[in-house]
């Protein structure tokens, strides 16, 4: 451990899953730091995830997508201006290890810590950081996070805190159906459409299921796709539109999440919910298993440094490998 932390800045500015995945890192920068504030800067759209946090001291927003469009210079001394001012910190690490991301860090300040060269993505960033941790690129995600943080900060973390961890987010519980059948939400979502289990899949996956299923959606497409399960399947309901925060304390009130490699899919292992994750052109390598946080892969082939979007082998997934694990689960 360090002694002259006080003040603790995290840049990860997106996107859901993965700032989701990096938050564990605050219990565990609190129980050895009791007394230093935390700030996390994250884009604009995400900070309702992490307002009221009541381990964070601060989140600060920016908007580097909106800039990216307007390509405004105004509004971009604007952001750089605001970057530089949110005030002294000890430490500042930046949990994304993308260029962005260490360009953001190191306009806060000098005290920048990250990714070294072999262990990002995009390595010039860590021309931005006043030191490095070393971890292989292909290790598991939240592992990486955590040990990026906890390195930088003078302290580890093993296996056992991560499966002993307290619920990322505090919320309350949503109202939902107590009618004795189990509570599970389907996250139908995905960034891409090769990590989207189809929906004739998911229409059967509910039927075998037979409980209450309530499918997730975020936005109008997803929406439809949601509206055709729920009429091809008797077992499924279309879940009412969620806000960032309400959809926390919903997926934190179902017995089950089942879903694509995607945010919400990742929340539930983030709030000690059982789940099972699809994997198709991504791999479990996204998430952190454990005895009830688990996964269904097809059996494609994936090069983690060349993902290929062209991958609907997530279609190939049988339903009742989903449903001989969900069942376990539930008991």
């Amino acid at each position: 451990m360090k002694k002259d932390i006080k003040h603790i800045a995290i840049v990860r500015l997106s996107a859901l899953g993965d700032i989701v995945n990096s938050a564990v890192i605050l219990q565990f920068i609190h129980q050895k730091y009791p007394n230093a504030k935390i700030d996390w800067i994250t884009e604009e759209i995400f900070a309702p995830l992490l307002q009221n946090h009541p381990l964070l001291h601060k989140v600060h927003t920016i908007n580097l997508k909106e800039l990216k469009k307007s390509k405004s210079l105004t509004e971009l001394f604007k952001t750089i201006s605001k970057l530089c001012s949110l005030g002294k910190f000890d430490i500042i690490i930046d949990m994304q290890g993308l260029l962005k991301s260490a360009i953001v860090s190191r306009l806060i300040g000098k005290k920048t810590h990250g990714f070294d060269k072999n262990s990002s993505r995009e390595s010039l960033s860590r021309f931005f950081y006043n030191t490095t941790s070393y971890i292989e690129y292909d290790e598991n995600i939240v592992k990486r996070n955590t040990f990026l943080a906890s390195d930088g900060l003078g302290f580890k973390i093993n296996d056992l805190m991560l499966l002993k961890k307290k619920r990322v987010f505090e919320t309350q519980l949503y109202p939902l159906n107590k009618s004795g059948e189990k509570n599970i939400a389907i996250v139908i979502g995905a960034s891409w459409e090769s990590k989207k289990y189809p929906k004739e899949r998911v229409a059967e996956l509910c039927s075998e299921l037979g409980q209450n299923c309530y499918i997730i959606w975020g936005n109008d497409k997803e929406r439809e796709e949601a509206l055709w399960i729920c009429k091809n399947s008797s077992s499924a309901i279309l879940a009412p539109k969620l806000s960032l925060f309400e959809l926390v304390s919903f997926i934190s009130s179902v017995d089950l999440l089942i879903g694509n490699d995607t945010g919400p899919t990742h929340i539930a292992w983030a709030q000690n919910i059982p789940s099972i994750t699809l994997f198709g052109p991504t791999t479990k390598r996204m998430i952190y298993v454990t005895s009830k946080n688990l996964f269904v892969k097809s059996h494609s082939k994936v090069n983690i440094y060349k993902i290929d979007k062209n991958d609907f082998s997530i279609g190939d997934i049988e339903v009742k490998s989903i449903t001989k694990k969900a069942r376990e689960l539930l008991i």
